[in-house]
């Protein structure tokens, strides 16, 4: 069954430009590691809110094997203003 995971939050001003630089060194993991039945996608909706989904095939999510992921997540709530709500799903659908 393919699941999905979307987590929202808004970082202080000051911390936002580093929270997306550790997003980026993330999918650039990602892109070597090429994870199978994993999908990815981070939204920077405004200056200091952000929206991450992923949608995997799989019982486990693939990030948290991720040595980047790590340590995105390891100094999060430090850098956030409103911390991560985190709604978990299941995929209805997908274009393409």
């Amino acid at each position: 069954m393919t699941r999905a995971v979307v987590v929202r939050y808004r970082t202080r001003p000051d911390a936002a430009d580093d929270n997306e630089r550790l997003i980026k060194a993330v999918f650039e993991e990602l892109a070597v590691v090429r994870p199978s039945g994993f999908r990815y996608f981070t939204f920077r909706a405004d200056e200091t809110t952000f929206v991450h989904t992923a949608v995997f095939d799989s019982d486990a999510n693939p990030l948290e094997d991720l040595p980047a992921f790590q340590a995105f997540t390891s100094g999060l709530a430090d850098r956030c203003e409103e911390p991560p709500a985190s709604t978990a799903g299941r995929l209805v659908g997908s274009y393409p």
